[in-house]
């Protein structure tokens, strides 16, 4: 089933949908609070968020109003899915989930998909934005001196010729 706030059937596990201005900003998202993964009995992926983590993403869309916006892409995971629905929702777009932003995905590959360009919202996993973090840094793009990714943060990175040209972090609202 479709919609604001839904993902489109199965992840997408193909690098990126089309190709796109090679200029653009990605907003990319650690997912809000889901609590203790050792304290879920069910499946990881089912996972939801806490009642903290949903106001948490609550106040993530009302900072992230004037960002622009075409797209919204998600892990696959509940936790990534409800991060990103009350953006999704305000702004009539449906959440995409791929496969490149799950658990363990490799992140040389997601951010290759990321800059493909045009303004995008991505919610990930720990994992996943702290080998992205990496990657950048390896490319030489200033992180400052200690970069961090709480949950329910954000890194407003500005892509030009499908290169990040600048990274600014965005604790949790």
């Amino acid at each position: 089933m479709s919609g604001p706030g839904r993902a489109t059937g199965q992840p997408d596990r193909t690098a990126s949908a089309g190709v796109r201005s090679r200029v653009g900003r990605v907003l990319l998202i650690r997912h809000a609070e889901a609590g203790e993964r050792k304290e879920w009995r069910g499946n990881d992926r089912d996972r939801p968020l806490t009642e903290a983590g949903r106001a948490q993403a609550e106040r993530l869309a009302d900072r992230l109003e004037g960002q622009p916006l075409e797209r919204i892409l998600t892990s696959g995971y509940i936790r990534c899915l409800e991060t990103m629905a009350p953006i999704a929702t305000r702004r009539d777009l449906t959440a995409r989930a791929v496969g490149w932003l799950e658990e363990g995905a490799d992140p040389a590959e997601a951010l290759t998909a990321l800059l493909a360009g045009g303004s995008v919202a991505a919610c990930s996993h720990g994992d996943v934005v702290s080998g992205i973090l990496f990657e950048l840094a390896d490319r030489g793009v200033a992180l400052g001196s200690s970069p961090r990714m709480q949950k329910g943060s954000t890194w407003v990175l500005e892509v030009s010729e499908g290169r990040v040209s600048s990274a600014r972090y965005l604790p949790p609202a």
